[in-house]
């Protein structure tokens, strides 16, 4: 089992100009790089004449005065959101000000958000707000033109989303599945098994094209997702493997594992470290000291503790 996986990160940008990307979908890439971002946030108008905008991106006015430059002439009929995390999302409604169109995405779950730290938890990420038109697995968005169907693919945040462009094998992923990184996976907003579970679900597909909320895209969707479901099952054994020689600690852990990783990520390792400790821990398979957070001691349960 590896842990290597073929990233591409060779990709070229030009701010604020719409490229065609694939049959009816251009991509126009935000300049809000970053350590999570990438080269910036992916900006997809899918259509022509009468379009949907997929994850209008940040409040940043250069960039929507791109979209809208892109989309001169046409009628943008819906605003979709993959998750309310406000590098895709927040520039929803001033969109939605300039151009029109229906804002849709899955709207409130009742579910914690924000990524824990220490004992603490944060949503400076999130955007809170109520879509015009709440959608669920299942549903299909239609204009004249294009269709798109909504799979709920909950894991990085539990409202996440992602679209399949009907008839085209093609499926906006969000940030579910990069092909320039690792998602992410923050407690308490975050799970890991939800995560997997959704993972499985893309398995079953047989799309040609997967198109991200970050990055290039990605034209080997299946060998992708394989390899991430290998990189999750690698990444847990080498936790248990920590657990079993006394390392017990997120810090410890991710000390021992991340040890060359930038500084600016390291954050983002302990969390991916206490999503896996938490699935782990749902299967019996390993417990902790006192509350299941970031300052716990874990250990492998034994045999005896699980069958209990």
């Amino acid at each position: 089992m590896s842990a290597e996986l073929a990233f591409n990160r060779s990709v070229d940008v030009d701010y604020g100009v719409a490229e065609e990307v694939a049959p009816d979908v251009r991509r126009i890439v935000a300049n809000n790089p970053g350590p999570y971002t990438f080269l910036g946030t992916n900006t997809y108008i899918v259509g022509s004449g009468e379009v949907a905008v997929i994850d209008p991106g940040p409040g940043d006015a250069a960039h929507l005065s791109a979209i809208a430059e892109a989309t001169r002439g046409e009628r943008v009929t819906h605003i979709l959101i993959t998750h309310s995390h406000r590098d895709h999302c927040d520039g929803a409604v001033p969109l939605q000000a300039m151009l029109g169109g229906e804002i849709v995405a899955f709207g409130p779950t009742g579910k914690p958000r924000g990524a824990a730290r220490g004992r603490r938890a944060t949503a400076s990420s999130i955007q809170a707000f109520t879509p015009d038109r709440p959608v669920e697995d299942g549903d299909t968005i239609k204009g004249r033109g294009f269709a798109l169907d909504v799979l709920h693919m909950p894991g990085h945040a539990p409202d996440h989303l992602c679209f399949a462009h009907v008839g085209k094998r093609t499926v906006f992923t969000g940030d579910h599945v990069m092909g320039w990184n690792t998602t992410v996976i923050a407690p308490p907003e975050g799970n890991m098994a939800d995560f997997i579970a959704s993972l499985e679900r893309l398995m079953q597909r047989h799309d040609k094209t997967f198109l991200p909320g970050h990055g290039g895209r990605i034209q080997t969707p299946q060998r992708v997702v394989r390899a991430y479901m290998t990189h999750r099952k690698w990444r847990e054994q080498t936790i248990l493997a920590c657990l079993d020689e006394g390392i017990s600690t997120i810090p410890r852990i991710v000390a021992k594992l991340y040890g060359g990783l930038d500084a600016d990520l390291k954050e983002a390792a302990a969390l991916s470290v206490l999503a896996h400790l938490e699935h782990l821990i749902a299967r019996d398979m390993v417990a902790a000291e006192g509350a299941h957070d970031r300052l716990s001691a874990f250990y492998v349960r034994p045999a005896s503790d699980s069958s209990s």
